[in-house]
């Protein structure tokens, strides 16, 4: 079964990937290496807002996260042509728009490494950072950035 076939059976599809808003690429490969750039979180409504601790939970952030992991996957098979070539998830940072004080970031974060680990196995396992803001781009809940390796055949 590929990745994409494991995803449909998950019951998730990709959204658009999104352009850059800005100078910079939504990915850039280095050797076997792809280096993603942060995407905030969305749906088909638009980003997904707010503040966990004052307006939104710990399992809103957490499907932000998710969604956020679907992006990130979504500008990947842009890159890479299918969602095969990758060979593991590598490193995951994710920013939580959360009031002062919230400890829980983790828990949010959690969202999107948790898929990342369900739709890859033993490879989407990563290091990680998650970090509470007081701000992000456009309100955004949740925002995620992440290293993957692909696999030799498609290194650049």
């Amino acid at each position: 079964m590929t990745t994409e076939e494991h995803l449909a059976d998950l019951g998730l599809t990709l959204p658009s990937p999104p352009a850059p808003g800005g100078n910079y690429l939504s990915a850039k490969r280095v050797g076997d290496m792809v280096y993603l750039d942060g995407v905030i979180s969305s749906d088909p409504s638009g980003v997904i807002t707010g503040t966990v601790g004052q307006d939104r939970s710990i399992t809103d952030g957490y499907n932000a996260a998710r969604a956020c992991a679907l992006t990130q996957l979504a500008v990947l098979k842009r890159e890479l042509g299918s969602l095969d070539a990758i060979a593991e998830v590598v490193s995951v940072n994710g920013y939580v728009n959360c009031v002062a004080g919230f400890d829980g970031p983790p828990a949010v974060i959690n969202g999107a490494s948790d898929l990342l680990v369900q739709l890859f196995g033993d490879q989407g396992k990563h290091v990680r950072a998650s970090v509470g803001v007081n701000a992000l781009p456009r309100h955004a809940l949740v925002e995620l950035q992440m290293l993957v390796r692909v696999k030799p055949q498609v290194a650049a």
